[in-house]
């Protein structure tokens, strides 16, 4: 589905992302580790079109979309919920679900926006809110239902749990599985390791720009390099 090969990106004359290689099979769970400053929002934002590499490729069912405007991504599948989630704080929850699906032209926006209020009843209940009143917890779930309202084949997450309690990132993790098997791929960037290798099936650690290491999420998980740095074990 999803395929990086040496992706190369620069933030001025800062190396941010040095050859990065990875792949993301159709129906998967997958997740990018790192600490801050590893390379994982700015591996999202060149995915979504909103940083352009200096050399390499992303390809998405074989097609480049290196050059393609970050609404051309969204058109071709992907979609992108942003690290501190970027909702429209002025307008109304269902305002912004209605952004979500501003590339589309189909009739079946409402029905898609009740299947958003099928996963989180709690905008339901909220739905003529103004946006930047809401909780955290309610902010982060309209941000991903916005990215849903585009009808994305692949969503790409970044730190959904952010600073979020601990019942409300139980909650949104379980939203993701749910998401997963409603036939939607998932890349996860997450700081909580622990619950992010829980529920993805294949992982990437990114050290500096690099990948340092991959495998099955359940391998990572016990990894002694990834319990230490990742996981909080001495």
């Amino acid at each position: 589905m999803l395929e990086v090969r040496d992706l190369h990106v620069y933030y001025g004359k800062i190396h941010a992302l040095k050859g990065i290689s990875f792949q993301v099979t159709e129906g998967e769970i997958v997740t990018l580790l790192g600490n801050n400053g590893a390379g994982k929002t700015t591996t999202l934002k060149t995915l979504s079109g909103l940083l352009a590499p200096r050399e390499g490729d992303v390809l998405l069912d074989g097609g480049s979309l290196v050059g393609a405007p970050p609404h051309g991504v969204v058109q071709k599948g992907i979609t992108h919920v942003p690290e501190g989630r970027r909702i429209f704080n002025r307008l109304s929850v269902v305002e912004n679900l209605a952004m979500g699906a501003y590339t589309r032209t189909d009739r079946e926006i409402p029905q898609d926006m009740d299947g958003v209020f099928t996963i989180f009843p709690r905008l339901k209940e909220r739905r003529t809110q103004v946006a930047g009143t809401l909780s955290g917890g309610e902010q982060q779930m309209l941000a991903i239902g916005r990215a849903l309202m585009a009808k994305p084949r692949l969503l790409l997450l970044d730190e959904p749990s952010m600073g979020l309690a601990p019942v409300l990132v139980e909650q949104i993790f379980e939203t993701v599985l749910t998401i997963n098997r409603r036939g939607v791929t998932v890349l996860l960037v997450e700081q909580n390791a622990s619950m992010a290798l829980s529920i993805a099936r294949r992982g990437y650690v990114l050290e500096t720009g690099r990948i340092a290491l991959e495998g099955p999420a359940a391998e990572l998980a016990e990894n002694p390099e990834v319990r230490r740095a990742y996981l909080g074990e001495a």
